[in-house]
């Protein structure tokens, strides 16, 4: 079909020739150009800004639309900031241009800047010479394959019922569109913007699903950007790679089923039974919902089916959690995981795991892989589709090389969540599939690029060059290769770390923590890249996030600035090279038994982290939350107990000079004792004199009221975090401050109640905070888990206990409460 929009819809934007327009360059702050010469982002001076309902007319001025040229608005949306941001797309005589989009962000009613790409489309004739029945054919030919999708009526017939509609299929219809020719060699054709038919072509076998573009007169294809992308180059569930989790599943004929509806609008998960069907692919059942190791670590591999719904539950709690995203297209869409996937049913086993534009699935392995469940896999394909949601960054060269980058980041944030979260062990933050390789080793690493062959400088050692004509085997323009560069800033964004690039560079960067280095990455992809964006546009784009998160000149800002100058992108913040680290050394502080109380809770801003006991000390300084200079802050933290709650002295220490102790005036920032399991607060100021930068925060709970900063203690816990001071003095010169602290009391509060207790037949339960209880297990005085206890409806079903003494843990999604009960 072809599609066009009346003259009347695309007035908005255009009707005025390039002669009528006269940029006002006096009002721009900052403007950073495309790289066929358009403006990648404007930012507007302050004061200089225009009304939001102006737009149009700001986008005429800076863009300098011509007759032909329209933008038509396709989204709007409201941001945590309190940011909106307009999303226009390009069409030219009514023909949509592909991968130009271009935004308006406001704040308060007026326009700080806009964005995008915008493509200078002259003296295109609209009008092809070929239909798209015959363009059809030429992408068909292109993509060989031996049967496609729309081909097997199983498939179309299961379209039709998961679409509810008897009109579905997945058979190509033609769009008319104007794309850039990415693929001739021919120097007048190359990246020159092309009248071309757009096809989605899903093919089963050999499996690929890619938007394939014909040129509309020469019929030669100009671009192939996939749709499936790859993760390598080529109830209680005894899970493969996550221990004992609790999944969430359904009640089904025979049993139950790894289905779960409380997170957005479900999670499935399904056995394709080593074919390459997902209409023939079937659940996985199980009769008592207890999923053992017994009935599953086979030699199928079948309790690889707990680590992809887990995966996807741990995935989309981490999209939820941390950035407020509802699900992979921020409006709840399901998650489908599909395991057991093989290209030729019956095959020797599957070398990857892909989303396929609406599907999670997962390959078995076979020489190379484990069966590619694992939790940073997981998180990695579920972040192509947030990625296919917001810049939808094609698939080749630097895009394509973000696009996996990208992915990368999510896979390491999720995994470094559910660790936190979960306890999980035998994973590592910043390598990439550590989990599935047979030989040991990873896919690739973050912290260390050059490990795995790939560049950890933009052009530097190990870049894949970027082609015109991008395939399989070039890797599509070094899209598994050049992410290096972006997963090397990530990590420095995060961790810090200092040497001399590739381009002989010595460099600096003071990291800021995975969360906050997670929230500029978000919103960098999210907010201000686009579909053909570079690692130039990134650059400029991420510096608007940390902007917009933490203010101009803000540390956070320093290190974006600093990590692409490490990576060889972009100069240094203030120019040059970055100064060398100073480097802190912090004192030891550890409880020295945690059997019988620990730290359950600690909230500050975006540290937010619920837990067990931590054998004594917790580093937590890949955690990170802003603080500002002379604000007011609560603190939250609490006390989990094995069974009897005792007087806990707590400490909690912030270093506001950065000198590497805690022993200033005002650094000890709240004191005091209590004997409650429900959350306790502290509140303190921010002195405006602490010097602005990364510093730590420390946590000490204790049974001892002599408990300092710096010592070995007998019981208890200390637990260390990371702060980020904005708009302080660069030079601390002492803090009048809290002396001794917020004291907070000893009540004793019983934050559980179990009734009747002993019980025969049905436990009770009810938190004092009136909070629901999420979830309920039982152990055994060894510590053993007890299974033969149903908890449903705020009751716990003991019926099937052996008479005698346990321990119950509850949860009400926060933090967890223990209490023991007698089953008589």
């Amino acid at each position: 079909m072809i599609n066009k929009y009346s003259a009347a819809t695309l007035l908005l934007l255009g009707g005025l020739t390039s002669s009528a327009l006269a940029q006002d360059y006096s009002r721009v702050q900052v403007q950073d150009q495309n790289d066929n010469g358009t403006p990648y982002l404007v930012r507007f001076r302050a004061g200089k800004e225009a009304p939001l309902s102006t737009a149009p007319a700001v986008l005429r001025e800076q863009l300098q639309l011509a007759q032909e040229d329209q933008l038509v608005q396709a989204k709007t949306d409201i941001d945590q900031l309190g940011y909106v941001h307009e999303k226009y797309q390009q069409y030219y005589k009514g023909i949509k241009v592909e991968h130009a989009t271009y935004s308006v962000h406001a704040r308060k009613g007026q326009v700080e800047s806009i964005s995008g790409q915008f493509e200078k489309v002259r003296g295109i004739n609209t009008t092809p010479s070929l239909d798209a029945k015959a363009a059809l054919e030429r992408a068909m030919a292109f993509v060989g394959a031996r049967t496609y999708m729309w081909q097997d009526a199983r498939e179309e017939a299961s379209l039709k019922q998961q679409e509810n509609n008897p009109a579905a299929t997945y058979k190509p219809q033609g769009e008319l569109v104007i794309v850039r020719n990415q693929r001739s060699t021919n120097a007048l054709k190359a990246n020159k913007p092309t009248l071309a038919w757009k096809f989605n072509v899903y093919a089963k076998a050999p499996l690929s699903r890619a938007y394939i573009y014909v040129d509309a007169n020469s019929g030669e294809v100009v671009l192939q950007d996939n749709i499936i992308k790859h993760a390598g180059a080529t109830a209680s569930f005894a899970t493969a790679y996550n221990g004992t989790r609790s999944l969430a599943t359904e009640t089904t004929t025979g049993g139950y089923r790894l289905r779960e509806y409380t997170r957005g609008l479900g999670i499935e998960t399904y056995n394709a039974k080593k074919g390459n069907s997902y209409t023939a692919a079937v659940d996985f059942i199980d009769a008592d919902n207890n999923w053992t190791a017994a009935e599953y670590n086979n030699a199928n591999y079948d309790n690889v089916a707990g680590d992809a719904h887990f995966g996807a539950q741990a995935t989309y709690d981490y999209w939820s959690a941390v950035h407020g995203r509802n699900s992979y297209d921020n409006a709840g869409a399901k998650i489908k995981s599909y395991v057991h996937f093989d290209d030729v049913p019956g095959g020797a086993g599957y070398e990857n795991a892909f989303w396929n534009g609406s599907v999670m699935t997962y390959g078995d392995g076979a020489s190379t892989f484990k069966p590619l469940t694992a939790m940073d896999v997981c998180g990695h394909e579920i972040g192509h589709a947030v990625c296919e949601k917001t810049a939808n960054l094609t698939y080749q060269n630097e895009s394509g090389a973000m696009n996996e980058g990208f992915s990368d980041i999510w896979g390491a944030c999720v995994e470094a969540r559910a660790v936190s979260q979960y306890g999980l062990t035998g994973k590592s933050t910043w390598l990439i599939g550590e989990e599935i390789m047979k030989a040991g080793g990873a896919l690739r690493s973050m912290s260390n690029p050059n490990a795995y062959g790939q560049p950890d400088t933009y052009k530097g050692t190990n870049w894949r060059a970027t082609t015109t004509s991008p395939t399989s085997s070039n890797d599509y323009g070094g899209v598994h290769t050049n992410s290096g560069v972006l997963n090397f800033w990530f990590y420095l964004l995060a961790q810090g770390g200092s040497g001399t690039n590739d381009i002989s560079s010595a460099y600096s960067v003071t990291g800021v923590g995975i969360d906050a280095a997670a929230k500029i990455a978000y919103r960098t992809e999210s907010v201000y890249l686009t579909a053909s964006s570079t690692y130039a546009n990134a650059r400029t784009a991420s510096i608007s996030a940390a902007t917009d998160l933490y203010g101009a000149g803000s540390a956070q800002v320093t290190a974006v600035t600093n990590a692409w100058y490490a990576v060889g992108v972009g100069a240094a913040a203030g120019g040059g090279t970055t100064p060398p680290p100073t480097t802190v050394t912090y004192c030891t502080s550890k409880g020295g038994n945690v059997a019988y109380e620990w730290i359950d809770y600690v909230k500050l801003g975006t540290i937010a982290r619920t837990s067990a006991a931590d054998a004594g000390y917790y580093n937590g300084t890949a955690s990170s939350t802003s603080i500002a200079a002379g604000s007011s802050q609560t603190i939250s933290f609490s006390a989990g107990f094995a069974s009897t709650a005792y007087t806990e002295y707590w400490k909690i220490f912030i270093d506001y000079n950065q000198d590497g102790d805690f022993a200033d005036a005002g650094e000890t920032v709240v004191s005091g004792s209590s004997a409650s399991t429900g959350t306790l607060t502290g509140t303190f100021t921010v002195p405006s004199t602490a010097k602005s930068g990364a510093t730590r925060l420390r946590v000490v709970m204790s049974d001892a009221s002599a408990t300092t900063s710096c010592n070995s203690y007998s019981y208890g816990e200390t637990e260390d975090y990371t702060v980020n001071i904005t708009g302080g003095t660069l030079a601390f010169d002492g803090v009048a401050g809290i002396t001794g602290g917020t004291a907070l009391g000893n009540s004793v509060e019983k934050a559980i109640s179990v009734f009747p207790n002993p019980a025969s037949e049905v436990l009770n339960i009810a938190l004092a905070s009136k909070a629901p209880v999420v979830s309920a297990t039982v152990t055994d005085l060894r510590g053993a888990r007890v299974v033969g206890a149903r908890f449903e409806n705020g009751q716990l079903n003991v019926a099937g206990l052996a008479k005698g003494i346990y321990l119950l843990t509850v949860s009400d999604g926060q933090k967890s409460f223990h209490e023991r009960f007698v089953k008589e």
